[in-house]
C-alpha cells in the first residue's frame, strides 16, 4: 500500500522549498560576484583549474583534461595561458622525470584566498542585520548544515552530475 506524505512532510518539504529559495543568488548578485571573480581577467575555466588542482593535486595534462571534461589540446591551451600569468606551473615529477605535471602557484592560490576574503567581508555585512537569536539560529542551522554534507561524503553518495539534473 502506497504510504501517503503527512502533514509534517508536506510542511517540512515546503521549509526546505522555502530555505533553498531565499538561498538564491538573484542575477545581479550572481553577476555581480563574477565580475568581481574575474576581474583580474581570470575565466571561470582558470578558476575550474586551479579548483581541480587544488583538490586533487598536481596533475598531468591528460588528467587535467579528463578533470575538466576537456580535450587534451584544449587543457594545454588553458595551462599556457595561465602559467604565462603565474597562475600555474609545469613541473617534472620527481619520481618519474618524464612526466610534466601542472602545479598551482602561490599567485594561483592567492586567487581564492582574495575571493574568500571578499565573500567574507560581504556575507559579515549580511550577518550584522541579524538579531543575537537569529544569528544563533543560524549557527545551529550551519552547523547541522555541515554535519549533513560530512554524513553523505561518509555515505560516498554520488556527486551531483549537473547535465542529468538538467535534464529533469
Amino acid at each position: 500500500m502506497p504510504r501517503h506524505p503527512s502533514q509534517t512532510d508536506v510542511t517540512r518539504k515546503q521549509t526546505i522549498d522555502e530555505l533553498l529559495a531565499s538561498m538564491a543568488w538573484d542575477p545581479k548578485e550572481r553577476i555581480g560576484a563574477f565580475r568581481s571573480w574575474l576581474r583580474g581577467s581570470l575565466s571561470l575555466v582558470h578558476l575550474q583549474v586551479i579548483t581541480t588542482l587544488e583538490a586533487d593535486g598536481p596533475l598531468s595534462m591528460t588528467r587535467l583534461a579528463e578533470a575538466m571534461d576537456v580535450s587534451v589540446a584544449s587543457a594545454t591551451g588553458i595551462v599556457n595561458r595561465m602559467e604565462e600569468r603565474g597562475l600555474v606551473e609545469r613541473r617534472h615529477d620527481n619520481a618519474d622525470r618524464r612526466l610534466v605535471l601542472v602545479h598551482v602557484t602561490r599567485r594561483g592560490q592567492r586567487v581564492f584566498e582574495v575571493m574568500e576574503r571578499y565573500r567574507r567581508d560581504r556575507f559579515a555585512k549580511v550577518l550584522e542585520h541579524l538579531t543575537d537569536e537569529e544569528l544563533a539560529a543560524f549557527l545551529i542551522g550551519m552547523r547541522a548544515m555541515r554535519a549533513a554534507r560530512t554524513a553523505i561524503r561518509v555515505e560516498g553518495r554520488p556527486a551531483i552530475r549537473p547535465e542529468k539534473d538538467a535534464k529533469t
